[in-house]
């Protein structure tokens, strides 16, 4: 199984290719540059493995929700990359990637998604599974939908970016915080190779991102 991968949904963008066991990977902060980068990007993963992109079994992408411009960016390249090479196409929630990489078993995922919102998800490993306790939704900080029980780790920017009222809310249901986190390519690939395998691949040109909100600013009178 061979996946090519890549996230554009923050400032960071990074790319990654799966070959069965073997990952690898590159990331940089991209600030505002990710349309810049992402192809030579991985043009460099897929020369360095000289693997074609014919070869693939499957081009994976961070849906979102994240940067409107970057999800954009993220699903155009994979449509173009894969209708190209005849391969398919499957985006990777973006909070799902993150509950991926905290390497815990239940995970509080939350991203800054400004105007003083969060994107939130609530994710439980279930042996190689995640089963989503809590759909990924907009909402203000300190409303976030509160878990069963304790054992909780949050991660992702918005534990940054709203620090106070998410630990005034969750409390000790807590054990620990990784605000650093942010989605990658290496856990969208991983994510996306059994479910590629198993079928669950689309067609370029039906490959979509997944915003959740459906406005970037704040009207005049809402500020």
């Amino acid at each position: 199984m061979r996946i090519l991968a890549f996230d554009t949904s923050t400032e960071y963008c990074s790319v990654a290719l799966l070959q069965d066991d073997a990952l690898s990977f590159r990331e940089i902060h991209a600030g505002q540059t990710h349309s810049q980068l992402l192809l030579p990007m991985c043009q460099e993963i897929l020369a360095e493995a000289q693997i074609s992109l014919a070869q693939l079994d499957g081009i994976a992408f961070g849906a979102g929700p994240g940067s409107f411009t970057g999800l954009r960016i993220a699903c155009a390249v994979a449509q173009g990359l894969a209708f190209g090479a005849d391969v398919p196409v499957l985006g990777i929630g973006t909070l799902l990637a993150l509950a991926e990489a905290s390497g815990a078993e239940r995970v509080i995922t939350c991203l800054d998604a400004r105007m003083a919102e969060v994107y939130h998800a609530v994710y439980q490993r279930e042996g190689s599974d995640w089963i989503s306790a809590s759909e990924p939704q907009l909402c203000a900080p300190q409303l976030v939908p509160m878990p069963e029980g304790a054992g909780w780790m949050g991660c992702g920017s918005g534990f940054k970016a709203y620090a106070e009222p998410l630990q005034a809310r969750y409390g000790a249901v807590l054990t620990s915080v990784r605000p650093e986190l942010y989605p990658h390519a290496r856990d969208i690939a991983r994510l996306a190779a059994p479910r590629i395998a198993s079928g669950q691949g689309v067609a370029a040109e039906l490959a979509v991102p997944f915003y959740i909100r459906d406005k970037v600013a704040l009207k005049i009178s809402e500020r």
